[in-house]
């Protein structure tokens, strides 16, 4: 199936969308996917928990809330990139993730394998 790159990126953040409510428990407010040559990049504003949002509040917290969020993405990239490759039709090569837990904000950039 030939898609556009607009409808690959509203693909990718409408299946990440979703998986943030389903695993995370809640779903972010915004979530906007790029797609640049061999680069995915989507960027999930307003991802924390009102809970999260407190914790954030010290150095401690934020430190906690980094490394539990961190946690959780890794145990769940397999589906992460599943997700990319079902939307671009190319194999995932690699996954990184950060958040900000000062912003709410959370980025994942996948590599993906270049076309032949």
């Amino acid at each position: 199936m030939n898609r556009s790159t607009g409808q690959i990126e509203a693909y990718i953040s409408e299946e990440i969308t979703k998986f943030e409510r389903e695993y995370m428990g809640r779903g972010p407010h915004r979530t906007r996917t790029y797609v640049m040559d061999d680069i995915v990049v989507v960027r999930l504003e307003g991802v924390l928990t009102p809970a999260e949002q407190q914790l954030a509040k010290d150095e401690a917290g934020v430190k906690l809330l980094k490394e539990v969020r961190a946690t959780l993405i890794e145990q769940a990239h397999d589906r992460l990139k599943e997700i990319v490759r079902e939307g671009t039709g190319r194999e995932v090569l690699c996954m990184h993730s950060d958040i900000s837990a000062r912003r709410g904000e959370r980025v994942v950039v996948f590599t993906l394998r270049p076309e032949a």
